[in-house]
This record gives C-alpha cells, sequence and structure tokens, in this order.
C-alpha cells in the first residue's frame, strides 16, 4: 500500500489532508501533511520531510507538491531522489482524492490516476442551466452560439 505525503506552502498542505480527512473518514493515516513555512530553511524542511515518509510505514510513497520549482517541491524532489517513491506537482483536491482512492495500486499506476485525477478535476463549469444540459433541436436558439 502506498502512503501519500503533501508537502506545500503553509497551510496548503494541511488544509488538503483536512479535506481528505473529511472525505476518507477511514484512512487519515494513509497521508501526511508538511506545511513549508517561511523562513524555515530548507535543509530543516528536508529533515521534516525524511522523518514524515518514514512514519508512514510504507515502502512506496507518492509526494504531492503545489508549485513545481518552488520550495516545497525542491524539498520534495530531494526526498525522493534514491527511494521508491515518485514526485507529482500541481497537488489539488481531485488528485488527493483520487489518489486515496486507488493507493493500492503500484507506484506507477497511481501516478497515472493521480495525474488523471487532476486534470479531469478541472473545469469551465457554466452558470445557467441550459449551458450545462444537452439541447433538443427545438430548445436551440439561433443568437445562442456558445458550445
Amino acid at each position: 500500500m502506498n502512503g501519500i505525503l503533501i508537502i506545500a506552502h503553509a497551510p496548503l498542505a494541511s488544509a488538503l489532508r483536512q479535506c481528505v480527512a473529511h472525505v476518507f473518514t477511514d484512512h487519515p493515516e494513509a497521508v501526511a501533511a508538511l506545511d513549508v513555512q517561511p523562513n524555515t530553511p530548507p535543509e530543516e524542511t528536508l529533515a521534516q520531510a525524511r522523518i514524515m515518509l518514514a512514519q508512514l510505514g510504507t515502502s512506496h510513497a507518492l509526494v504531492l507538491a503545489d508549485v513545481f520549482g518552488a520550495t516545497p517541491c525542491n524539498v520534495a524532489q530531494k526526498l525522493v531522489d534514491g527511494v521508491h517513491s515518485k514526485l507529482i506537482t500541481g497537488v489539488n483536491v481531485p488528485m488527493l482524492l483520487r489518489t486515496l482512492s486507488y493507493r493500492n495500486e503500484s507506484l506507477d499506476a497511481l501516478v497515472a490516476r493521480a495525474l488523471m485525477g487532476a486534470t479531469q478535476g478541472v473545469m469551465q463549469v457554466a452558470i445557467t442551466a441550459p449551458q450545462n444540459q444537452n439541447r433538443r433541436n427545438h430548445d436551440q436558439d439561433q443568437r445562442d452560439h456558445q458550445q
């Protein structure tokens, strides 16, 4: 079973973990969160991340970071180097929920599931009902050119 570690700017990591605990009340131990505080040296954050990764109690882990190139991601890159873990940036709630739902799959399959959850969870939603529903031919207004 794969563990999940979220590393993000404070307080995002903890907030994402709380979202997961709200939905998956029976698996809160499967997800750990490390909030990267401003002015904390990256070496100290990396040491905390290593401890949290070990506390997950799994040989494989998926590490999720918020922004590529930022401190949380840079720390996460060093964390997964040389261990049986993978790193994905751009963490969002749909990604995290999908990841927890399929955490029993192989790490490579879990990465694919996480990426699909992230991209499928981002969409534009129309405000009015007719734009959200398929129209019948007789309902279409010739002046409405939105698709």
